[in-house]
């Protein structure tokens, strides 16, 4: 199969590009290669290739500032995913769109399935929102997959960073570390969504998917693993989302029930605490 890949050198594409490359043709697209903005280059570099599956990992995800840049972060997150949606429906192109847990607004306080109802909280995740709706109801032979706190070996290209690199670097600079120990979510390695996301396509079931590790945790709890994982010496602080600013308002709680996978039969993702641990060891934090 051949398999574009777009947003191949951020976090998720990167790992999409090396877990996939092992059994098909992937071709990498980045910024430099595709607008995803404009249908008519999107229409022209989709053309040329003509592959059998596009993935898109691009995204404006630098969630407060979009608050501030709300056209922007729609023109990326929405109309990108409407233009690839509507050149693979008329190409006869399968597509998979990445989405995000903060379609919702965590007052359920279980895990979401893909049948609850999204109520996002923000810019970002009403524009993710959107993206949804176009790729699903403008492509016949599209999936949609909401992730939840990634993180891998390569940063995030917008953000320059992930969590555990940002309080890794804060624990060398800082007297001491704080974490809100009240938003709660599943956090979860590009590497292992890489390897859903191939038995997933393995299929021809379209719709909507979560794709998230197993179990919950809070960000302080997730960065007490690390902390003794690593044995750190920085004093490390539980607070409250309330001690700090608001800035964007997030949901509190946001973990993914990965319902229409384990319904294929092909729900592949481990525990979040696990495979944590796994990362840390193989890039060498340990």
């Amino acid at each position: 199969m051949k398999i574009a890949i777009i947003g191949a050198n951020g976090q998720l594409g990167t790992d999409l590009v090396e877990m996939f490359s092992g059994q098909h043709e992937v071709i990498g697209l980045t910024h430099a290669d595709i607008e995803i903005t404009n249908i008519e280059n999107v229409k022209n570099i989709l053309n040329s290739l003509k592959p059998d599956l596009v993935l898109n990992t691009a995204a404006y995800n630098k969630v407060p500032e979009a608050e501030n840049f709300p056209e922007e972060a729609y023109r990326l997150n929405a109309i990108g995913a409407l233009n690839i949606a509507k050149i693979c429906q008329d190409e006869k192109i399968r597509f998979l769109h990445y989405s995000t847990d903060y379609v919702f607004d965590g007052k359920k306080q279980k895990p979401y399935t893909e049948k609850d109802l999204p109520n996002p909280l923000n810019v970002y995740g009403n524009t993710k929102l959107s993206g949804e709706y176009f790729a699903l109801n403008n492509c016949e032979q599209s999936f949609v997959v909401r992730v939840s706190g990634i993180y891998g070996k390569v940063p995030s290209r917008s953000k320059g960073n992930n969590f555990i690199t940002s309080i890794l670097k804060a624990a060398k600079e800082k007297p001491e570390v704080k974490v809100v120990n009240d938003e709660v979510l599943t956090p979860t390695p590009t590497s292992w969504i890489a390897k859903n996301t191939l038995e997933l396509i393995q299929t021809e079931a379209y719709g909507l998917y979560h794709m998230s590790c197993e179990g919950e945790v809070s960000w302080y709890e997730f960065a007490k693993t690390i902390w003794e994982e690593l044995n750190i010496r920085t004093p490390l602080h539980a607070v409250s989302v309330k001690d700090f600013p608001q800035v964007v308002k997030r949901p509190f709680y946001s973990v993914l029930e990965n319902q229409n996978l384990n319904s294929l039969g092909i729900n592949k993702m481990p525990d979040w605490k696990e495979v944590l641990l796994e990362f840390l060891r193989e890039n060498k934090f340990s």
